[in-house]
């Protein structure tokens, strides 16, 4: 069995193995745990003792002796849903330490097709008035797919957020879809241009994107570097056409 999930939700691996053997025993003395797990016995009993907190574990007093059960592995879905609520409350305590937070980091590295999304992601869903990109080519297009970079321009419009855009040539062959789109401009460079990067400017964002085998991006937060990548943008431009 993949007890990985629980781990997640928060339970050791003695607590797991504690819980799914009284699963397996029914109710149940420490001793038959102990032997059947082949925990030792100091480790069974904080592991019972922590399920009982968690209300994962209850016993009943026969005598003096403890006989345990597990709980319905049903009410994990209630553990989980504390989880959640106790969270979504110190939700916007977190918030507020972010915001005020002295010193916040101006560079960070996104790895792979996941970390590529979640900077783009991040970008288009900025209140901002408008998003600069140039540089990008055939390998940008393949390794994403293009069906990617349509739905990606679907939520930028769909966020109400213009673009300019200046690609290369080759760009042309597969940017129907998004040059149909509203508040999108689209202009051309000679195929020289090409690139296995792109290049985003959004306020003061500016993430590269690069594309190789293994594609990665880096975010970077600096007014002053943004507006520096605004003026090559804008000289870029002027210089390419429809």
């Amino acid at each position: 069995m993949d007890t990985e999930i629980l781990e997640d939700l928060g339970l050791t691996s003695s607590e797991i193995k504690a819980y799914i053997t009284l699963l397996e025993l029914g109710s149940s003395s420490a001793g038959k745990i102990l032997e059947k797990s082949n925990l030792q016995n100091s480790v069974i009993h904080r592991a019972l003792n922590s399920l009982i907190e968690k209300g994962l574990v209850n016993y009943i007093l026969e005598g003096k002796i403890k006989i345990y059960q597990a709980t319905d592995p049903e009410y994990f879905r209630q553990f989980i849903d504390n989880k959640k609520t106790r969270f979504e409350q110190i939700l916007p305590e977190l918030k507020k330490k972010q915001i005020f937070a002295k010193e916040t980091t101006k560079a960070t590295i996104y790895k792979g097709k996941r970390g590529i999304t979640e900077i783009y992601y991040k970008l288009i869903n900025l209140k901002a008035k408008e998003y600069l990109t140039f540089g990008g080519g055939e390998q940008c297009v393949n390794c994403m797919g293009l069906t990617w970079w349509n739905n990606l321009h679907k939520k930028r419009v769909a966020n109400k957020l213009p673009s300019r855009q200046v690609f290369d040539e080759s760009v042309r062959l597969f940017s129907d879809n998004i040059l149909s789109n509203p508040i999108t401009n689209v202009r051309f460079l000679s195929k020289e241009f090409a690139q296995f990067q792109e290049t985003v400017i959004v306020e003061d964002y500016v993430a590269i994107n690069v594309f190789t085998e293994n594609p990665y991006g880096v975010l970077i937060k600096d007014k002053s570097v943004a507006e520096g990548y605004k003026k090559y943008f804008e000289m870029l431009w002027k210089i390419s056409k429809k």
